[in-house]
């Protein structure tokens, strides 16, 4: 994960040449590139277990819940980590700036909690699917939009120096939310079946 970010800003660094672009595709560029890295690892969530041959020993043992909070958390803490060594490197390497850091770690965090719930869900999803090739990606996405879209649209306002429009983090709070309720109650479906 770590690499493709990497190498996903050395490519737009470079293809920019040292100019710098609007503040909407300066968001669109860094939740694509947070994207496109969180669906390179996280959809090996489940699959270690699966191949190991431990998934059901793990069914066995553990309650369905304790596994989904389990492996959310380790997403999520995955993806912090990603984001706090990316996101100073975009700023520095593409020239944005932030003027509300404390809203910018926000909308950091909240979109990262998305990511992380979305991928957990489809990775368990995915674990027990024949073909797998591109299925993780392909699920997480519609999933993850409802905070993609607005998480682009407050990092755009940040990095013009805008007003941030409030109600887009309280709805990506909302959605998080919600895809956690409902990734618990589908989970035990998943997990169970």
């Amino acid at each position: 994960m770590l690499m493709f970010s990497f190498t996903s800003l050395a490519a737009v660094s470079m293809a920019l040449a040292g100019s710098v672009p609007g503040p909407r595709l300066l968001a669109a560029l860094l939740w694509v590139i947070l994207f496109f890295a969180a669906t390179v690892g996280m959809d090996r969530i489940f699959l270690d277990e699966a191949a190991a041959g431990t998934l059901e020993t793990l069914r066995l043992y553990a309650p369905a819940t304790a596994v989904l909070l389990g492996k959310l958390a380790g997403a999520f803490l995955t993806l912090v980590v990603l984001s706090a060594l990316l996101v100073p490197l975009f700023l520095v390497f593409i020239g944005g700036s932030v003027g509300a850091p404390f809203l910018f770690l926000s909308v950091l965090l909240l979109g990262v909690l998305g990511i992380a719930a979305a991928g957990t869900l489809t990775a368990a999803l995915s674990a027990w699917a024949e073909v797998r090739a591109g299925l993780f990606a392909i699920l997480t996405f519609p999933v993850i939009l409802p905070v993609f879209l607005p998480a682009v649209a407050v990092t755009a306002e940040l990095f013009a120096g805008e007003t941030v429009n409030l109600h887009y983090l309280v709805a990506m709070g909302l959605y998080d939310l919600l895809l956690g309720v409902g990734a618990s109650v589908l989970f035990d479906y998943v997990w169970g079946g």
